[in-house]
């Protein structure tokens, strides 16, 4: 077996859709999936765009985001290493729902449809992964719009705060380092508000010793002062 196959059967045993074939099949998986290389800031897709390929992270941040009328961006995910996306738009065959760019180099695996359907059609099993894995994206988007609706922009700050900590962090001295460059600007399209909005709250949270920053990064030093806050809804 080649090299580059078992790069790519490796990465498809890390996901939750594939990780129980056999590895036979994740062979013949990987012989028809393609591997890509994206550069820092590189679209991989527009909304609007033909679903014509699923993607799997092998290594790399790719983010989802949504571009409003105005102008303005909203972050609507990060996908991290044996994280799957694009599925939406390959199932049924239609247009892209959101933006897909490279945060820094990546490495992706790519499937075209018509390969994914014939493979799905030999492992049932798989399908049903695939529902569950929808759903799971569907929960995610129905939380998105409830905390834009129900809670407060410290308890929304605080939640995605805590969700990149579990996805990206790292454990250092002062607490929870976030893994990935991240900037207030970065934040404030997270939750589709300010700069200035985000930068008065995590000044305040500096001070109060929930958190530390600099130029790019982040540090969750009080985890429990932030699941409180999370967990805080607005009157």
């Amino acid at each position: 077996m080649s090299d580059i196959i078992e790069i790519k059967r490796n990465a498809l045993s890390k996901t939750a859709l594939f990780n129980s074939l056999t590895p036979t099949e994740l062979e013949h998986l990987a012989i028809m999936s393609k591997l890509l290389t994206i550069d820092p800031q590189q679209v991989l897709f527009m909304k609007g765009d033909a679903g014509d390929r699923l993607f799997i992270v092998i290594k790399g941040i790719v983010r989802i985001s949504s571009m409003s009328a105005d102008g303005r961006e909203t972050t609507l995910n990060l996908m991290g290493a044996g994280q799957m996306f694009g599925e939406i738009a390959v199932l049924d065959g239609g247009q892209r729902t959101a933006d897909a760019t490279a945060v820094d180099v990546t490495e992706l695996l790519a499937i075209e449809r018509r390969d994914l359907f014939a493979f799905l059609e030999r492992h049932p099993k798989c399908c049903i992964r695939m529902l569950a894995n929808c759903a799971e994206r569907l929960r995610w988007i129905s939380g998105l719009l409830e905390d834009a609706n129900y809670l407060d922009l410290s308890a929304r700050l605080a939640k995605r705060l805590l969700l990149l900590a579990r996805m990206f962090g790292r454990s250092v001295a002062e607490g929870i380092r976030i893994d990935i460059r991240l900037s207030q600007q970065d934040l404030a399209t997270h939750m589709n508000v300010t700069r200035e909005s985000v930068n008065k709250m995590i000044h305040a949270w500096e001070q109060d010793g929930l958190v530390k920053t600099g130029r790019g990064w982040v540090v969750v030093r009080n985890e429990l002062a932030l699941e409180d806050l999370a967990n805080t809804e607005s009157a």
